[in-house]
C-alpha cells in the first residue's frame, strides 16, 4: 500500500509541476519546477524512495530512448549525420577522458575509474530539458534536429562508457583490447537485437491484422512492450540494451512508414506515448528533487571524503565540473562546425560564435545523467562500499541542476534573433506533396464512384457526391499551383477557411453538450458525435 501511495504522490507532483510551470510569469523550465516539488516532498515526508539502479534503469530508459529514436526525422540524421556523429561519439569520448582526468586531479580521493564513470554519466545531453527551457524562445529546427540526433546516440555511447568504467572500478583492471571487442559486441549486438525484434514484430503484427483485423489497444500495448523486450533480450545476451532500445525506435519509424495502421490507432498511440514521455521524464526529475535533501544531509560526510572541511568545496567542485564540460563542449562544437562548414561563417572563416555558444549551452544534462549515476553499484565484489558513490551522485545532481539554471538564463538570450545557415524552403516540397496526394484522391474517387454507381437506379447520387468531393480536391490543387503570389493567396484562403471551420466545430460541440445536459441526447450517441468533432478539430488545428 505504501508503494502505491508513493507512486500516486509522484504522479500528482508531476501533474502539479506542469501546471505551475505554465502559470509562472518567468521562463522557468519544467524540470526545475519538478525538482523543486520533489525537494519539497523529500523535506516534508517521513519516507525516502530507495531506488534500485537496475529497476530504475529498466523502467524508465528503454521507453524514452525508443521514443526518441521513433520520432526523430531520419532526413535530419542523414543531412547532418557527420556533425551528429562528431558530437555524439567523438565528444563523448573526449568528455569522458578529459573530464575523468580532470575530476581525478581535482578530487584525488575519488578513484580514477569512478572519476571516469562520473564523466561518462555527465556526458549525455537531454533534449527534453532543452525543449522545456526554450519553449518560449523556439530553437531553430535544424539545430534541434542536431541536438536530438546527438542525444539519441550519445545516450548509448555515454552509458556504454559508464559500463566499462564500472567494470574497471570493480575489477581494478582495464584492457583496451578486451574493451574494444566488448564494445563491438555490445554495439552491433544491441543494434541487431533492437532492429531485428522490431522488424519481426512488425511483420507478425501486419500478418495478424490482415487476417483477424486490427485492435487499437493491442497495437498500442505492443509498441510499449517492444523497447522493454529489446532491452531485456540484449542484456541477456550481454549486448547493449540501450543501443537495442535506440535501434528499435529507429526501426519502428521505418516499419510504421508503410502506413498500414488504422488512423484511430495512430491517433491513440501518439497520445499514449505523449503521456508516457511526460510521465517518465517528470518522475525522473521529481525523484531527483526527492533525493536532494538526503544527499545534502550527508554533505558533511561527503566533504570529508574529499579531504576538506567546508561544504562550500562541494559547490566549488560542481561549478568546476560545469565549467570543464562547457569548455570541452565549446571547443569540440567549434572544431566540428569548422570542419563541416556549419555555423553561418564564410568558408575559411570561423563559425558563428552565437551558434557555437547556443549549441554549447544546449548541452543540458537531465534524465539520462540521473539514471546513469544511480546505477553505480552499492558495493564492491568483496562487500565493501563502492568508493565515492555518494560524492559522485551529489556531483551529478549538482551538474544537472546547474546546467538547467545556466541554460535557462543564457540559452533564450543567445537564441533571440539567432539566424541559422540558410536552408532551402520546404514550402515547394509541401505543395508538391499535397498536389500529388490530391490527384491520387481524385483518381480513386472516380474509380470507386464508377464501380459503386454502375447499374444502380440512384447513380446520380453517387455522381453528385463524387463531384462535390473532387471539387474540394481540385480547389486544393489550384491553391498550391501557379506563381508564388497565387500560392500565398491560396494558402491564406485555406487559413481563413480553417479558422471558420474551427469556429463552427466548437459551436457544434457546445450545442451537443448542451443537449446532453438537458437530457435531449443520449450519452452514447453524444460520445460518438463528440469524437468525430474532436478528430476534425485536431485535423484543422494541426
Amino acid at each position: 500500500m505504501e508503494t502505491i501511495t508513493l507512486v500516486l504522490i509522484l504522479l500528482f507532483a508531476v501533474v502539479v509541476s506542469g501546471v505551475v510551470s505554465r502559470m509562472l510569469p518567468w521562463a522557468i523550465p519544467r524540470p526545475l519546477v519538478q525538482i523543486a516539488f520533489g525537494a519539497v516532498i523529500g523535506l516534508i515526508a517521513n519516507w525516502r524512495v530507495t531506488l534500485d539502479p537496475d529497476i530504475f534503469f529498466l523502467l524508465l530508459l528503454p521507453p524514452l530512448l525508443f521514443l526518441d529514436g521513433w520520432r526523430i526525422p531520419p532526413e535530419g540524421l542523414f543531412r547532418d549525420g557527420k556533425t551528429i556523429l562528431e558530437l555524439a561519439l567523438g565528444l563523448v569520448v573526449f568528455t569522458v577522458v578529459g573530464m575523468g582526468l580532470f575530476i581525478h586531479w581535482m578530487i584525488p580521493a575519488m578513484p580514477l575509474a569512478v572519476a571516469f564513470a562520473l564523466a561518462a554519466v555527465v556526458s549525455p545531453t537531454d533534449p527534453i530539458a532543452v525543449s522545456a527551457i526554450a519553449r518560449r524562445v523556439p530553437i531553430p529546427s535544424r539545430m534541434m534536429h542536431i541536438l536530438e540526433g546527438e542525444s539519441l546516440l550519445n545516450d548509448a555511447s555515454g552509458l556504454v562508457c559508464l559500463r566499462f568504467a564500472i567494470a574497471a572500478a570493480l575489477t581494478g583492471t582495464f584492457s583496451i583490447h578486451d574493451a574494444a571487442l566488448s564494445f563491438l559486441w555490445m554495439a552491433f549486438g544491441g543494434i541487431a537485437v533492437g532492429a531485428g525484434l522490431t522488424w519481426a514484430v512488425g511483420r507478425i503484427k501486419a500478418w495478424l491484422s490482415r487476417r483477424l483485423g486490427e485492435d487499437s489497444g493491442s497495437q498500442i500495448l505492443i509498441s510499449l512492450l517492444i523497447p522493454f523486450g529489446a532491452y531485456l533480450i540484449a542484456e541477456h545476451l550481454h549486448c547493449s540494451g540501450i543501443l537495442a532500445a535506440v535501434a528499435a525506435g529507429l526501426t519502428m519509424g521505418f516499419v510504421e512508414g508503410s502506413g498500414k495502421a488504422m488512423a484511430v490507432t495512430r491517433i491513440r498511440r501518439a497520445t499514449f506515448w505523449d503521456v508516457i514521455q511526460f510521465t517518465a521524464n517528470g518522475i525522473v526529475f521529481v525523484l531527483l528533487g526527492e533525493q536532494l535533501p538526503m544527499i545534502l544531509s550527508q554533505a558533511s560526510e561527503t566533504v570529508r571524503l574529499t579531504g576538506h572541511h567546508g561544504p562550500f568545496w562541494l559547490a566549488l567542485y560542481v561549478v568546476a565540473i560545469n565549467l570543464g564540460l562547457a569548455g570541452l563542449r565549446f571547443l569540440w562544437v567549434w572544431l566540428s562546425f569548422r570542419l563541416t562548414q556549419f555555423g553561418g561563417g564564410e568558408r575559411g572563416a570561423g563559425p558563428n560564435w552565437r551558434i557555437v555558444a547556443a549549441m554549447s549551452f544546449a548541452g543540458v544534462r537531465g534524465a539520462i545523467t540521473l539514471a546513469g549515476v544511480l546505477t553505480l553499484p552499492l558495493a564492491m565484489g568483496d562487500g565493501s562500499p563502492f568508493p565515492a558513490r555518494e560524492l559522485a551522485i551529489f556531483l551529478a545532481m549538482g551538474v544537472i541542476v546547474t546546467s538547467l539554471v545556466v541554460a535557462s538564463i543564457c540559452l533564450p538570450w543567445l537564441l533571440n534573433g539567432l539566424e541559422m545557415p540558410p536552408e532551402p524552403s520546404r514550402q515547394a516540397e509541401e505543395d508538391a506533396a499535397r498536389i500529388r496526394a490530391a490527384q491520387a484522391a481524385i483518381t480513386e474517387i472516380e474509380k470507386v464512384q464508377h464501380d459503386l454507381a454502375e447499374g444502380r437506379s440512384d447513380a446520380d447520387l453517387y455522381v453528385a457526391a463524387a463531384a462535390r468531393i473532387m471539387e474540394a480536391y481540385r480547389q486544393r490543387i489550384e491553391n498550391r499551383q501557379g506563381n508564388v503570389e497565387a500560392n500565398a493567396l491560396g494558402r491564406h484562403s485555406e487559413q481563413v477557411e480553417r479558422d471558420l471551420r474551427l469556429a463552427a466545430l466548437k459551436a457544434e460541440r457546445t450545442q451537443i453538450f448542451r443537449m446532453v445536459r438537458k437530457r435531449e441526447l443520449g450519452s452514447d450517441l453524444a460520445r460518438k458525435l463528440i469524437r468525430e468533432i474532436d478528430l476534425l478539430e485536431a485535423r484543422y488545428a494541426g
